[in-house]
């Protein structure tokens, strides 16, 4: 059966990484993906797709090198994988109150060991870090412009390869693959 699939890119359209959205969907239906849409234009693409999100993920970062010559790194979820981190949100009320300043960093391969220890010894004020199965999760009450912890959290020898969505986006992918919250 068909599902959807959450595609995030990791770094796109920051620091000269570009691939325009439309070229990004007119690449997944060359692969074979059904109904790709974007969001934002910040490396966000939902796809209909029965394939893993493991297997996905390779094809897509394949695609990527082969169609823009980039290789960047794609986090691929899945519909139920999706409701699950959200479910998992360590920080509920403050996502509900301050969504831009709810982070959750989708990881590829888990955090590295010693890594969220790490991050929290960046925290300033009340800023918070926890972790979840295959996600970071921050609170940045500050906003995340002028966190050391932010800063730290990008660094892939530090925490692992990852990319962050603030609450906004995560709800808002939630309801392009139709999670109900």
């Amino acid at each position: 059966m068909t599902d959807h699939r959450i595609i995030l890119f990791r770094g796109m359209n920051t620091g000269g990484v570009r691939a325009p959205v439309a070229d990004q969907r007119r690449m997944a239906e060359a692969m074979g993906l059904g109904n790709p849409r974007t969001l934002l234009a910040s490396g966000n693409l939902v796809v209909e797709s029965d394939h893993a999100p493991a297997t996905l993920e390779r094809e897509v970062e394949a695609a990527m090198e082969k169609t823009f010559g980039l290789k960047i790194a794609a986090m691929v979820r899945s519909t139920d994988q999706w409701a699950k981190l959200i479910a998992a949100c360590p920080f509920p009320d403050e996502a509900a109150a301050h969504p831009s300043k709810t982070l959750l960093m989708v990881m590829k391969d888990g955090v590295k060991d010693g890594g969220l220890d790490a991050l929290r010894a960046f925290a300033v004020g009340d800023e918070r870090a926890e972790a979840t199965p295959g996600a970071l999760w921050f609170f940045h009450p500050d906003g995340i412009g002028q966190s050391k912890m932010a800063e730290k959290a990008s660094q892939i020898r530090l925490t692992g390869m990852g990319t962050a969505r603030n609450w906004n986006t995560v709800m808002k992918l939630a309801e392009m693959v139709g999670v109900k919250v």
